[in-house]
């Protein structure tokens, strides 16, 4: 059996329950650019509801291009200002190279590999906020999450002056 008609099943249960969100502009005028790893449930972690933040999901929750055209789309389109960089701990991208990574893949791609959380972070940030279309930002922060513990560090902050 495939994994799709279980999915489909759920989806009715949860059509009929969920709770309608109208206004497509995040409540909170937050992103969270996180990795994809399946541990992370972002907005139970991060105490956040349905329509009050945009999540967007990347191996290593590095800061991407792609990631920059949502993120551009967020600040202009739908109000964003403000942004958290969210790693996390026991990632697949700690520890290797880029090397390993187009070996083990064969894909040859940046992978953007990842040797220090805080050093990261802070790279990550640095471009977020040196990105002149993404001015409206006032707040940038950098977290890693503990996929054991569930617990967050705060370790990078970044304020509009």
């Amino acid at each position: 059996m495939t994994q799709i008609g279980p999915l489909l099943a759920a989806n009715e249960g949860y059509a009929a329950a969920r709770a309608n969100v109208h206004d497509r502009l995040p409540g909170r005028r937050l992103a969270v650019v996180t990795c994809m790893d399946a541990r992370i449930d972002v907005f139970a972690a991060l105490g956040l509801h349905l329509g009050e933040a945009l999540v967007i999901r990347n191996a290593g929750g590095r800061v991407t291009d792609d990631v920059l055209r949502s993120l551009a789309l967020s600040t202009h389109v739908l109000g964003v200002d403000t942004v958290v960089v969210m790693q996390h701990t026991k990632c697949g991208l700690a520890g290797v190279t880029d090397e390993e990574l187009r070996e083990r893949t064969g894909a040859n791609l940046g992978f953007f590999p990842i040797d220090n959380h805080a050093a990261a972070l802070q790279e990550d940030i640095d471009l977020l906020t040196a990105t002149p279309y993404l001015d409206p930002l006032k707040v940038v922060a950098g977290f890693v999450y503990d996929v054991e513990s569930g617990e967050i560090e705060d370790v990078v902050r970044w304020t509009r002056p």
